[in-house]
């Protein structure tokens, strides 16, 4: 396949909204917190983790939902809108409020009080469901006349899922959600130029939440058993997203008629700072285009995309115009990007 003849979607990122439960957490009090020891010299220094939001270690009785309405509302806030003005809301998870219904539902009731004429639902593909989410929302914007307004949230809440003294997972996963509004921009310079996604289902059973879905009811005997929460079943390739990354930003800037010199900034999975260190290197671009808030945040799934790119326009560093680079993945394998004029 060569390169396409496209025209960018008038889709403008009207404003962003983050939500992080409670006070941050050091590794030291995350250490007394969990019960757990860990080498905080490599979640420091290698990963880049030095803070997370956990709710439950806070007292806080917040979950999916509420972390996404939190985020949801400062977006609203931050784009001078009613809720009731959104056509569609999107969350996109790996850990949602229930099996059934999906958490966007439980949203539009929270955020529209009742009946409106918005279409809602969630996006699952693992921690690269916000880069899925993202183009359907674009999408389905783009070709619907009825909707003004789009709300796409990316949302986590493992921690809600790990079980007591897990010292791999509790330094790494944390709870977070950040919202984007979307709208048309047919006279803006704001656009939506494309994605490419890789899909490898052959690895669904490296690392999940097995227990609770129809292959594995949640049971006496599975929790007996300890089969529930997230469980880590086989190791992770350890240059997976070093081999994959690059490849899929090689080929989504080729097929879209870009180089990577002229992307302005990239987001990628916020799972470890020296892998992203890697890629950069590898795709011969400098240190200072790739948004990391993996410090302030620990690793917040489906979520650490749209945060970082909140906390790049917060900062002043993403301005319009700019030319932005989503990549995430997640366990089973999935890998999306987004190539986005802001």
């Amino acid at each position: 396949m060569g390169r396409y003849i496209f025209k960018m979607l008038p889709i403008k990122i009207v404003s962003t909204g983050l939500y992080a439960p409670g006070e941050p957490i050091s590794n030291e009090e995350l250490k007394k917190l969990a019960g757990i020891e860990f080498d905080e010299e490599k979640i420091e220094g290698k990963i880049g983790i030095k803070h997370r939001h956990i709710a439950h270690f806070r007292g806080l009785e917040e979950t999916t939902a509420d972390f996404v309405t939190h985020a949801a509302e400062n977006a609203l806030k931050n784009a001078g809108l009613s809720a009731d003005e959104l056509g569609l809301i999107i969350v996109a998870t790996d850990t949602p409020e229930y099996v059934t219904p999906a958490t966007a539902i439980i949203v539009q009731g929270r955020l529209q009080k009742g009946e409106n004429w918005c279409m809602s639902f969630d996006v699952s593909a693992s921690c690269a469901s916000f880069t899925m989410a993202f183009d359907t929302a674009a999408r389905i914007l783009a070709t619907n006349p009825k909707i003004n307004y789009a709300l796409i949230t990316g949302v986590y809440n493992m921690p809600a899922f790990i079980r007591p003294g897990d010292k791999f997972s509790y330094p790494i996963f944390a709870d977070g959600a950040a919202s984007f509004i979307l709208t048309k921009d047919e006279n803006g310079s704001s656009g939506y130029i494309g994605n490419q996604m890789l899909t490898d289902g052959t690895q669904f059973d490296y690392i999940g939440i097995y227990a609770g879905g129809s292959k594995m009811p949640v049971t006496n005997e599975i929790l007996q058993e300890e089969k529930n929460g997230l469980l880590s079943l086989k190791p992770l390739p350890g240059d997976r997203n070093v081999r994959l990354w690059p490849m899929v930003v090689e080929k989504l800037l080729k097929e879209y008629n870009t180089n990577a010199d002229e992307i302005d900034h990239y987001i990628f999975t916020q799972i470890n700072r020296s892998v992203i260190l890697k890629v950069m290197a590898e795709i011969n671009q400098p240190e200072e285009k790739a948004m990391m808030v993996m410090d302030r945040y620990g690793y917040t799934g489906s979520a650490c995309v749209p945060m970082a790119f909140h906390e790049g326009v917060k900062s002043g560093k993403i301005k319009r115009g700019d030319k932005v680079l989503f990549m995430a993945s997640g366990a089973g394998l999935s890998v999306g990007s987004n190539l986005v004029v802001y």
